[in-house]
């Protein structure tokens, strides 16, 4: 591992695990959507911290991660586990190969999508390291995840500005789905909650950076968030939207 690699894994790897109680507090937030036996996508798993959650609520993880390095260590953290499937490579919206461009010395915001989307990332931070590797690798659709595996009772959905992408390869209602909240990238994240509407009548939850809580007590209908955030009246940078099939 060279010197810059280590320093980003060591980066994610405090950003991830070097949160005291963090573990639990996962597993507290996330058992609300996820029984023992249920199939579970990750899809952006990184570090595999989610994925560790979802593994102590005994379910069956299917997770999906591109870089090299970081393949290696699930691979190493999971093994043998036969509750936990690694893909590698990304999901988007079609079975193809395609580039992904790594941030060596920032990792989480390595990315499928483009320069305008990295300089746009790059406005949070003073700290903007470049995008400095690419490689090859295979992308995979939802759709052929739920053909082989079977359908998840939850779907994470962390890919770094690729969530649109991702969810052109899906057309069946997975019950429990969130994704990455970045307010910059609006008009994608709109794209990505009419996708959902088509699917089925999902209600919505927003939970800001990461808390692991919920922002509203109640779950609003999907025209009531797209109102919310095509008015600016959603006062954060980041987070992650949930969407959820109500019987």
């Amino acid at each position: 591992m060279r010197w810059r690699e280590f320093i980003g894994f060591m980066r994610s790897w405090i950003m991830y695990y070097g949160k005291p109680f963090n573990r639990k507090k996962l597993r507290n937030f996330y058992s609300q959507f996820i029984l023992q036996g249920d199939i579970v996508f990750d899809i952006g798993a990184h570090l595999g911290n989610r994925s560790q959650v979802f593994l102590d609520l005994k379910s069956n993880v299917i997770a999906v991660e591109p870089q090299p390095i970081f393949i290696h260590y699930l691979k190493q953290k999971f093994k043998p586990d036969q509750h936990f499937n690694l893909i590698e490579g990304v999901v988007g919206n079609k079975t193809e190969k395609i580039k992904f461009q790594i941030n060596t010395m920032s990792p989480t915001i390595s990315t499928a999508r483009d320069k305008l989307w990295q300089q746009s990332i790059n406005t949070y931070s003073s700290y903007r390291p470049p995008w400095d590797s690419e490689i090859e690798t295979q992308s995979y659709t939802l759709d052929y995840l739920i053909s082989v595996y079977g359908m998840p009772q939850f779907c994470k959905i962390d890919t770094e500005g690729f969530e649109w992408e991702v969810l052109q390869g899906l057309h069946h209602a997975i019950p429990c789905l969130s994704i990455e909240f970045l307010a910059f990238d609006l008009e994608r994240i709109l794209l990505c909650i009419e996708k959902m509407s088509k699917l089925d009548k999902y209600k919505m939850n927003f939970s800001p950076g990461e808390s692991q809580t919920f922002l509203w007590d109640e779950w609003k209908s999907v025209h009531e968030v797209k109102n919310i955030l095509v008015n600016n009246d959603l006062d954060y940078k980041f987070g992650d939207l949930y969407f959820k099939i109500f019987n």
